[in-house]
């Protein structure tokens, strides 16, 4: 049986916990993933284009942030940066790195959801009078995106998972929350489990927000066949 102690402290905890999860853990992961999207089609787009020289500089870009982890990444923009000068809060280096890490592996998403779409696709465009960029805008990335769409949504749930990893430079989300309460209670086994199962319950919103639209996706695609 759980103690009085125990359980005072898990109920008082849970708000202190959920709190800068809304407040911060929720924001960081719909702006950084927001802005990886931009990153991740464009950089899709360049590959696809073969544009040598682009697709060139896209590859190492995506080469050199997949191939480091993400704690490195954060370590080198918010304590690395400054000694260039370059100083920058908190919250905003959590955002630049969550954007630029998941816009490479989103990148490789959308490219492969690209090359999935027939080629006579892009040549229809063409007999029917439109330019690449409105082929592309109106025809083949609609297609690429709906086939990527399983592939994101799973790549935005683990992104809510590893913002928990912003706690090392300071971000008060809720892992860092987690931490100053154990620090003041010393009930690490408790607290943490507490807090894995709030990152579970915002896992499992996104999870059936995931197959709401997966089945919207296919009843489009059903009713454009």
């Amino acid at each position: 049986m759980i103690n009085e102690r125990l359980y005072g402290i898990l109920t008082d905890s849970f708000m202190k916990i959920l709190l800068p999860g809304l407040r911060v853990t929720i924001p960081l992961t719909v702006i950084s993933f927001s802005i990886a999207m931009v990153i991740a089609v464009i950089m899709a787009l360049i590959q696809f284009a073969n544009i040598k020289i682009l697709k060139e500089i896209a590859r190492f870009y995506i080469w050199v942030i997949r191939g480091t982890p993400l704690l490195v990444q954060l370590y080198v923009i918010f304590f690395g940066l400054p000694s260039l000068g370059i100083v920058l809060d908190p919250f905003p280096s959590a955002v630049i790195v969550f954007s630029v890490n998941e816009g490479a592996y989103g990148a490789e998403i959308i490219r492969a959801a690209l090359e999935s779409v027939p080629k006579g696709q892009l040549e229809a465009g063409y007999c029917v009078g439109m330019s690449y960029l409105q082929t592309m805008r109106r025809i083949i990335l609609p297609q690429a995106l709906r086939t990527a769409f399983p592939s994101l949504s799973n790549s935005l749930i683990a992104m809510v998972k590893d913002t928990s990893l912003a706690a090392n430079i300071t971000v008060t989300e809720m892992f860092m929350t987690t931490q100053r309460i154990v620090g003041r209670t010393y009930e690490p086994l408790a607290l943490y489990i507490e807090v894995g199962l709030i990152y579970l319950m915002f896992s499992t919103v996104l999870t059936w927000l995931q197959r709401a639209g997966e089945r919207k996706l296919d009843f489009y695609g059903y009713n454009r066949r």
